[in-house]
């Protein structure tokens, strides 16, 4: 019993060593299955290039004011869609003391210049009638009276919009409400209540009150690789994806190439434009980050291989397949549009086709 016990020990030490010794002596030896194979399959080649980039609107107005003040009230807040002509504010003149005492002493003096003016012209009706002055003497004063009678004029309206806020010019109502010169959405509001407010005009750009922009008119605006944008046209189409909406793909037409490039963190791009066609409800938010596909060139239910397969010499193209001995060999073929991963094969293979793949290279 104890003697049967050692030979089943002593058997299965010797079967542990033997195949302990099979990888020692041969450690790197596998099956050899031969090559791997692809089949010719027919399928769709697109070329496309990527564009990196935020939606944005076409048109974007900064509201300002054409006369200074503080910011009286709010009518409009961001966010909030506004139609033409809607209230967005109120500026309320505030002039300083000084300001508005000599905007009073300017009306009564020309008022005064203005009355004396006016004697004057009755002075030259009585003269001329008498046939003591000339019709000349008679129309210079007319003229100087008239004058007087418009600067007088604005001087009072300019009293006006400053102590009330508004006035009335040939029946056109003249007010500090400032309103929406678009229909849009408010895109920022810039100014808080009893801010001041500094008038647009020819020497001064004036204070940004508020931006507004029509959010049904938008465009994608980002930068593609010069390795690219040689093969951009104007009109090709593309398809957007946003960040921030996965899942959302939206459709449109290239509209502008840049013809200077920009660096970028030591890259060279230059910027596109992508009209977009909004067909669905989903909120879009200008500055939305995204990415567009831009479809250079498509070949559809064309013969396809991958382009892994393909050995390129001499501008010219092969494939190894199953020789009359079932061995591989080389044929030349044509190829055509490329994605970098499958090629389109336009003579040379049939569907169904088998290629050998390359031989992996041993390393010594």
């Amino acid at each position: 019993m104890r003697r049967a016990k050692w030979f089943i020990i002593i058997g299965t030490l010797l079967i542990v060593l033997v195949i302990a010794g099979k990888f020692l002596i041969f450690p790197g030896h596998k099956e050899n299955k031969g090559p791997g194979t692809v089949q010719v399959k027919r399928g769709t080649i697109v070329d496309k290039a990527l564009a990196v980039g935020n939606i944005e609107p076409v048109s974007q107005i900064s509201v300002k004011s054409k006369m200074s003040g503080v910011v009286k009230k709010l009518y409009a807040d961001e966010g909030q869609l506004v139609h033409k002509g809607d209230p967005l504010l109120k500026v309320q003149p505030e002039p300083t003391p000084l300001d508005l005492a000599e905007t009073k002493r300017q009306v009564d003096l020309i008022q005064i210049k203005m009355n004396q003016l006016k004697l004057n012209l009755n002075r030259q009706e009585y003269l001329e009638k008498k046939g003591l002055v000339s019709k000349k003497n008679l129309e210079a004063a007319r003229s100087a009276f008239e004058e007087s009678n418009i600067r007088y004029k604005i001087a009072s309206d300019k009293l006006a919009l400053i102590e009330t806020g508004k006035i009335r010019i040939a029946n056109k109502l003249i007010e500090t409400i400032i309103r929406a010169p678009i229909s849009g959405s408010v895109l920022e509001r810039d100014i808080e209540l009893g801010d001041p407010v500094v008038p647009l005009t020819s020497y001064q750009e004036g204070t940004v009150l508020m931006r507004l922009a029509d959010m049904n008119d938008l465009v994608f605006k980002g930068t593609v690789d010069e390795i690219d944008v040689g093969k951009l046209r104007e009109g090709m189409k593309a398809t957007i994806q946003i960040g921030a909406l996965p899942g959302v793909s939206l459709d449109g037409k290239v509209t502008k190439i840049s013809l200077k490039a920009k660096k970028r963190e030591n890259a060279t791009v230059f910027p596109v434009e992508i009209a977009l066609t909004i067909t669905k409800k989903e909120m879009l938010r200008a500055g939305y980050s995204a990415n567009a596909t831009i479809i250079i060139q498509e070949r559809k239910d064309v013969l396809v291989i991958p382009e892994r397969v393909i050995t390129f010499r001499d501008g010219k193209s092969f494939v190894r397949v199953k020789g009359a001995n079932g061995k591989p060999v080389e044929k030349e073929i044509q190829v055509g549009l490329s994605n970098a991963m499958n090629i389109e094969i336009t003579a040379g293979l049939k569907k169904g086709e088998v290629v050998f793949e390359k031989p992996v290279k041993k390393i010594e």
